[in-house]
């Protein structure tokens, strides 16, 4: 990278306010993705529900929500702007939120569900309308660089989403397994099961009333345009033009398999701790489940998530994108090994490295695939947020992989797998780029 790119401001003063403003939105998406992540182990304990069936979470919010959404949002985007984009993002977002609380007075699962298609359809636009508008602030030069800054924060709302289902949601649960609620009569358990899913409503009920007051100052500040804002939209040819460029085809399939990938790990943190650890069956201290120590190894995971991908972007400044991706993706493999074939605190301490090395995958994929695409970047960016269906498929086959094997450790030869994709794929970019 030369000292001409390296001195290239990433944002320039006059988009300093509305840089913040989106970056906040990088934080609130991961805010709801990990919350989401902890509702697998809340549901499965409420509701005594199989591996299978808690994952159809993931299923209702990667695959029907982010893939569903994405293009449409896309054609959105560039027929108006991206502003328009945020706004109508956010507004599903916070919608979905609100709907918990119709959803907890029927107490039906597939309510929630219903609830969590249209907050994560919301998290789709957002992202597919602010990924691209962060590279867009600036030179292309420096576009991957200035991603990388803005998804620093996203981990962030990642770790406080944790902390908040935590403290709100993990720490309301009764600590009664599936065996004692099976044996329990019908109106304690009733009761009990009310407990936690007030627990749960009220902690995305309030969210989406902070998210209200994001959307209004959205909705009054001067947001700048970009280049092919506005542009008419001729979807046939852009697809075409997408469909012959090997490099971001390759892109969003490697998007496919990291978000699989991230989503796989983060997803069954909690059941690979509990089962490595035998929590189940050791003591804890008063008052605590096995799923709140457990969580303490995912927030662990967030934390060096986080750091490390403001370590990177900072890299970034002095090695190139891809060769730290190539270094990333080889890693989190080894690291993945060490899960499977590895037990006890060594299996739980690789399986929080990991997310080290995931940190600059996401946005590092995304910049390296839309680069040069021009007027196609908006259609070409929902590519990669489509990709996002792969946090619902990969994560549904390492949950049957989990029930069927009766083994969270082999579960995880399904990340190790997109894992080696991924340097796949970073191996061919940087032989296309030489």
């Amino acid at each position: 990278m030369n000292s001409q790119n390296l001195r290239t401001r990433l944002v320039s003063r006059e988009n300093i306010l509305p840089f913040i403003l989106v970056t906040s939105l990088f934080f609130m998406w991961g805010l709801a993705n990990n919350m989401t992540d902890t509702l697998l182990a809340a549901f499965k304990r409420i509701m005594s529900m199989s591996d299978t069936r808690t994952s159809l979470i993931q299923v209702a919010c990667y695959g029907l929500g982010y893939f569903i959404f994405a293009l449409p949002a896309a054609i959105f985007i560039k027929r108006f702007s991206y502003k328009s984009g945020v706004l109508l993002g956010l507004g599903l977002y916070l919608i979905g939120c609100l709907l918990f609380f119709p959803a907890r007075l029927t107490g039906n699962y597939f309510h929630f569900l219903g609830a969590l298609w249209i907050l994560f359809g919301g998290l789709s636009v957002l992202e597919t309308a602010a990924n691209p508008y962060i590279i867009a602030m600036g030179s292309e030069e420096t576009g991957t660089r200035r991603l990388n800054l803005a998804q620093s924060f996203n981990p962030l709302g990642s770790i406080s989403g944790v902390l908040i289902s935590q403290t709100f949601i993990l720490s309301e649960l009764n600590t009664a397994g599936e065996t004692e609620r099976l044996a329990m009569n019908p109106a304690e358990l009733s009761m009990i099961k009310a407990g936690e899913l007030n627990a749960v409503t009220t902690t995305y009920v309030s969210i989406g009333l902070l998210l209200l007051v994001l959307w209004i100052m959205i909705l009054i500040t001067r947001m700048p345009k970009a280049s092919y804002q506005g542009s008419k939209v001729d979807l046939k040819a852009t697809l075409k033009r997408l469909m012959h460029n090997r490099n971001y085809i390759m892109g969003v399939i490697a998007q496919f398999f990291y978000v699989g990938a991230q989503i796989g790990v983060w997803s069954f943190t909690i059941r690979y701790a509990m089962s490595a650890l035998n929590l189940e069956n050791i003591e804890l201290a008063a008052g605590k489940t096995p799923e709140q120590v457990a969580a303490g190894y995912y927030i662990a995971a967030l934390i060096l998530f986080a750091s490390s991908r403001f370590i990177f972007t900072f890299l970034m400044r002095f090695i190139r994108p891809i060769k730290l991706l190539i270094f990333a993706s080889v890693m989190a493999i080894i690291s993945t090994l060490v899960v499977i074939f590895g037990d006890g605190i060594t299996g739980v301490i690789a399986l929080v490295i990991i997310s080290m090395f995931m940190s600059l995958m996401f946005p590092t994929i995304f910049g390296l695939g839309v680069r040069g695409l021009g007027e196609d970047t908006k259609i070409g960016g929902s590519g990669h947020i489509m990709a996002i269906v792969g946090g619902a498929v990969i994560t549904a086959v390492q949950g049957q992989v989990s029930d069927l094997t009766g083994s969270i450790h082999l579960a995880y030869f399904v990340p190790l797998a997109c894992f080696v994709y991924i340097a796949f794929y970073a191996f061919s970019n940087r032989l296309m780029k030489s």
